[in-house]
């Protein structure tokens, strides 16, 4: 009770949720001792996969016997999860104490709730300075609240591609605008891109970063993966290859997370060996990217299907998640459920060869758009349907043996999904 009277305290302090500037963060964190000056970072931006990457570096960075602070966002069930220190998440009394410390230094001044939150992971982050911190940064990056550090170990840039485009101008919800957004402010340190949607992206990349004078790494330049038969990958990179098993996580596009990952970890030279690559990579914790139900409430409602769960909100997400989809020799039945920011239309013109589509309206969340306004802008696809709750949803598709049911669309969908599991 005592964390969630704080949360909704820092509700207060902004009448908005969302305000792209750096100032009132930089204040707050002048009165905490500047602590984001002390910290050693690796800061991942992107639209796509930045979680998935911080993760797979996390498992091995953990195999290696190293102490991680990570701070990611959203949170999938609760908050505690953005909070890791010392490879621990705290818990919801030690999380209140640090609330309320903060809370009282900042002293009721006008701040969003996530520069709060940012301001006081750096503020615990400082009390462990020989950690490394894995620091997912949001939105554009430009004006968000992680962009403070003064240093950093590396900056990774993972897939970038069309989101979030209601925080832009009408004449600049462009491709090469949000790239200048993600990268024109990383640090002089070492840039790691990860594999792109195109060509023109990564272009626009090298451009915006063509004087920053980084150490500069590029996928299928610097650094790769092929697939191998018998269960193993091979990466290889300027300090040689390294033949791999396969992670614990669905999909290949995760090799590309993965590999992003390795590149970075090894490029640092932080004494990181073969040996702890292939043990963590296999035990990555990715929560509600491509997950597999395989226990619970929900579970129970599919029997012996395949149930899995997966976040993915925009429509580079979308077409990663249906090549994995085209692997798979089964039929598919798909549960969504969006934010009205999203690019509805585009997102699911990439769901191909899928048996049913139910709508859905995501609980708790008054951004998001109706499961019937959803159903409306997937008109032109087959066999579209639209049921009011989670569980409705599931009980009205008929699966046959063998049938998989995947529920996709949003990252808080995905957080109901779970929690009602």
């Amino acid at each position: 009770m005592k964390l969630q009277k704080i949360l909704s305290n820092f509700q207060k302090l902004h009448p908005k949720e969302i305000d792209l500037s750096l100032g009132r963060i930089k204040n707050l964190c002048e009165k905490l001792g500047n602590p984001q000056n002390t910290i050693k970072a690796i800061s991942v931006v992107g639209t796509n996969g930045k979680n998935s990457t911080i993760q797979a570096a996390y498992a091995i960075l953990k195999e290696a016997n190293f102490k991680c602070n990570v701070y990611t966002s959203p949170h999938i069930q609760k908050i505690n999860e953005r909070f890791v220190f010392n490879n621990q998440e705290l818990n919801d009394d030690e999380l209140a104490d640090l609330f309320e410390e903060v809370q009282n230094i900042n002293d009721n001044q006008k701040i969003t709730v996530f520069e709060m939150l940012t301001a006081c992971f750096f503020y615990k982050a400082a009390q462990y300075p020989d950690n490394i911190n894995l620091v997912e940064t949001g939105l554009f990056h430009r004006f968000d609240a992680c962009n403070i550090l003064k240093n950093n170990l590396a900056s990774l840039v993972c897939s970038i591609s069309r989101d979030h485009l209601d925080w832009l101008p009408k004449d600049k919800q462009t491709i090469e605008q949000i790239v200048f957004e993600k990268t024109s402010a990383l640090l002089n340190s070492n840039i790691i891109v990860a594999k792109q949607i195109n060509n023109k992206t990564l272009e626009c990349i090298k451009k915006n970063i063509k004087n920053n004078s980084s150490n500069k790494l590029y996928f299928n330049e610097d650094f790769s993966y092929s697939m191998k038969e018998n269960g193993f990958f091979f990466y290889e990179d300027q300090f040689g290859g390294l033949k791999l098993p396969l992670p614990n996580v669905l999909g290949q596009f995760q090799l590309e997370n993965i590999s992003t990952a390795i590149a970075t970890l090894r490029t640092l030279d932080l004494g990181i060996k073969a040996e702890h690559i292939r043990r963590g990579i296999q035990k990555i914790n990715n929560l509600a990217r491509l997950q597999e139900i395989k226990s619970g409430k929900l579970k129970e409602l599919v029997k012996n299907n395949k149930f899995l769960v997966s976040g993915d909100h925009n429509p580079d997400g979308a077409r990663v998640l249906n090549e994995y989809l085209q692997t798979l020799d089964c039929n598919k039945h798909v549960i969504i459920g969006m934010m009205a920011n999203k690019l509805h239309e585009e997102y699911i013109s990439y769901f191909k060869d899928i048996s049913s589509i139910t709508t859905i309206d995501i609980p708790n969340q008054i951004s998001s758009i109706s499961g019937l306004e959803l159903k409306d802008k997937f008109k032109n696809q087959m066999n579209v349907q639209y049921r009011s709750s989670i569980e409705e949803a599931i009980k009205s598709i008929r699966l046959k043996e063998n049938d998989l049911l995947l529920i996709t669309g949003s990252l808080y969908l995905t957080g109901e999904v779970l929690n009602l599991n």
